[in-house]
């Protein structure tokens, strides 16, 4: 590796943005040396669907000097941007070229950020794995056999293996946090309607699930990205990224809990991270406090789930067929995305409605659960990363259905809230895999739930794990 690309592997996004703004390096280093990182990196992850670097060349002398000035990042393929392929992670949309981004990525551009690709997803974000057919399955940086996880798999990958220190990311019932305890960086899912829009359909029924934000290697860097993104109407502005890490949490009420809202446990792995979570919060001087997990119907509400999701997909595929014309080719799509259509086909006519007021129930119930403390500790998945394969978009309709209920059984309760959660990497299973730990919080609490970060943080790094996966993955000879 070169100089200059060699210190960058171990800066996050603010120290890069730092180091513009003093001098010491131009946006076209930080750049060039994220490019390489794709070339060294890469091939081993496969975390990326598309980059294009005489496009990110031709943005660099354009990225101002934003919180992020010249700092390369890459965008999920469910978020368009122009002039950039926005294929969903489908072979359907083969060729498909965003003609306009949105306000989120208006706001990433006045930021200084140089987007410079996209990186893998699940077709239409689906699945809780990153394995699509259009091309293949991205590994996880710690065990190369291994699922980075879903949706945001690619991105959460991605800054794992250092090409990038920050990445877009989405999430609906987990997809920031789920990959993010995968890969071991840091995850976190702002609260409803907390940020800029990204341009969903007016009166899409899963809408109310979804946050846009980033998966990054340091609290920092997802604290800042969250101020630069925040919608105008906002009434609670958060503080400075800086102001966060400089004021330690109050003494919180965490209350912590074992079962997912099915009633199952975790694997040992799990459990285990979660004991040490517990312990360590009870160091930090917090009230730690065994509860209940959130009962929010668990079957119905998933089954729920499932038939909205069917829907949306429905519509948004034949909206697609509309424009395609004769190019539309529903074999075009994963057999797992075709099952949801012929769900969808077999729905009565007054399951919609039923579906969305079972969601607003579980809602409430999961809201009632939050307000309950200042936050809610869980496992952030029930084990660690799982091996390719076992839930690809081939397998049986069931078994993946059953996956995604069980991948997202502690993140989807503050989905169902709009509440804000995190994934923090604060542990690592005997086989060398990381285990985050999940924090939930109210709507609205953002800042504190980021003060907590910063302090569990600074008492239980993770960055050094990081910093060494980085340049094995991108110096093996060393």
């Amino acid at each position: 590796m070169n100089d200059v690309d060699l210190p960058l592997l171990t800066l996050d996004a603010t120290a890069q943005a730092a180091a513009v703004d003093r001098g010491e390096l131009s946006p076209a280093d930080l750049v060039e040396a994220a490019l390489a990182r794709i070339e060294r990196s890469n091939p081993a992850v496969n975390a990326l669907f598309a980059f294009d670097p005489r496009l990110a060349r031709q943005r660099t002398p354009r990225a101002g000097r934003g919180a992020f000035a010249g700092v390369p990042t890459l965008l999920k393929d469910l978020l368009a941007y122009p002039g950039l392929p926005a294929q969903f992670g489908s072979r359907l949309l083969a060729g498909h070229v965003a003609p306009a981004g949105s306000p989120y990525t208006d706001a990433l551009d006045a930021a200084g950020l140089v987007v410079i690709g996209k990186t893998a997803t699940s077709e239409f974000g689906l699945l809780g794995t990153t394995e699509p057919l259009v091309n293949g399955p991205t590994r996880n940086p710690w065990d190369l056999e291994r699922s980075a996880g879903g949706s945001s798999g690619g991105s959460a990958a991605a800054v794992a293996a250092g090409i990038v220190p920050v990445a877009h990311a989405s999430d609906g019932g987990g997809s920031i946090r789920g990959p993010a305890s995968f890969c071991g960086v840091f995850g976190f899912k702002p609260s409803r309607d907390r940020t800029a829009s990204v341009g969903l359909p007016p009166g899409m029924p899963t809408a109310p699930l979804l946050s846009d934000h980033c998966v990054s290697r340091t609290v920092r860097d997802s604290a800042a990205w969250l101020c630069v993104t925040e919608a105008d109407a906002t009434a609670d502005a958060l503080p400075s990224a800086e102001a966060l890490a400089a004021t330690p949490p109050a003494r919180l009420r965490i209350g912590w809990y074992r079962r997912d809202v099915f009633g199952r446990l975790p694997d040992d792995d799990a459990l285990a991270a979660l004991d040490a979570t517990v312990a360590l919060c009870a160091r930090l001087g917090h009230e730690v406090v065994e509860c209940e997990g959130p009962e929010v119907g668990g079957t119905t509400t998933a089954d729920a789930f499932h038939d909205l999701t069917a829907l949306v997909v429905a519509g948004m595929t034949g909206q697609m067929a509309a424009a395609m014309g004769s190019a539309y080719d529903a074999d075009r799509l994963e057999p797992y995305t075709r099952h949801l259509l012929g769900r969808a086909a077999a729905l009565s006519a007054d399951r919609p409605a039923a579906a969305v007021a079972t969601l607003a129930d579980a809602g409430e119930r999961a809201a009632a659960a939050l307000n309950a403390y200042d936050a809610l500790l869980s496992p952030t998945v029930p084990f660690a990363a799982f091996p390719l394969g076992r839930y690809a978009p081939t397998a049986d309709p069931a078994i993946l259905r059953d996956h995604v209920n069980r991948v997202a059984a502690y993140t989807v309760v503050a989905s169902l809230a709009g509440g804000c959660a995190m994934s923090v990497p604060l542990h690592w299973t005997a086989a060398g895999l990381p285990m985050g730990s999940h924090f939930a919080a109210p709507r609205g609490a953002d800042a504190r739930l980021l003060r907590l970060a910063f302090q569990l943080e600074r008492a239980a790094p993770w960055i050094d794990r990081l910093d060494r996966l980085s340049r094995s993955l991108a110096c093996p000879s060393d």
